[in-house]
């Protein structure tokens, strides 16, 4: 556990990395979308993976890590808008977003350490496809919840979801960089 542990906090800190870096040259322009644009956005990276994944190539010269680290910090920057409320205005400083992000990145963390306890670490376990196959599930709950205004009966609801999707990524990652799996690589029936 303390070797994931230790595998997180770089992923992490590579992706809060790359987020200040575009908050420089961006400024908060992601503040605009309202919450099911930020949902899409997640939805169009996991499906490219998936794209690659079932035609074993690709054509456009993006690394697919850097997908992956998308699902990421597009996941956190969903939840600090969910949470942040209207008043506050579309820009944001360095530090304000600084902030927001490392509260999100550490109460994700905690609930990777509840789940790898109760779960075993069983994920490490998983095929590459099967990982990307959970985000899209995650991602199409979202947008179910998002089409009920919000409202669930018996579900974690979207906060979860978003959490959900990037600890799954970060397991990617993870998995990625350990050289046990391979993103243009698909289990074949």
């Amino acid at each position: 556990m303390e070797r994931t542990l230790q595998q997180y906090d770089h992923i992490m800190a590579n992706c809060r990395d790359v987020l200040l870096k575009k908050h420089q040259d961006y400024g908060s322009s992601w503040r605009i979308f309202r919450p099911s644009s930020l949902t899409d956005q997640l939805f169009i990276k996991a499906k490219r993976l998936r794209s690659i994944e079932e035609k074993g190539q690709q054509l456009v010269d993006d690394p697919l890590d850097g997908e992956y680290m998308g699902l990421i910090n597009y996941s956190i920057l969903a939840i600090i808008q969910s949470q942040l409320p209207e008043s506050v205005g579309l820009e944001l400083t360095e530090t304000q977003v600084t902030d927001l992000y490392d509260r999100e990145i550490a109460t994700t963390r905690a609930l990777l350490e509840r789940k790898n306890h109760d779960y075993g670490e069983v994920w490490r376990e998983l095929r590459l496809s099967s990982i990307t196959d959970l985000i899209l599930a995650k991602l199409l709950r979202i947008r179910q919840i998002e089409d009920n205004d919000g409202e669930t009966v018996a579900s974690e609801g979207q906060e979860g979801n978003f959490r959900d999707i990037i600890n799954y990524a970060v397991f990617a990652l993870i998995l990625i960089e350990e050289g046990v799996g391979n993103p243009q690589q698909v289990d074949k029936l």
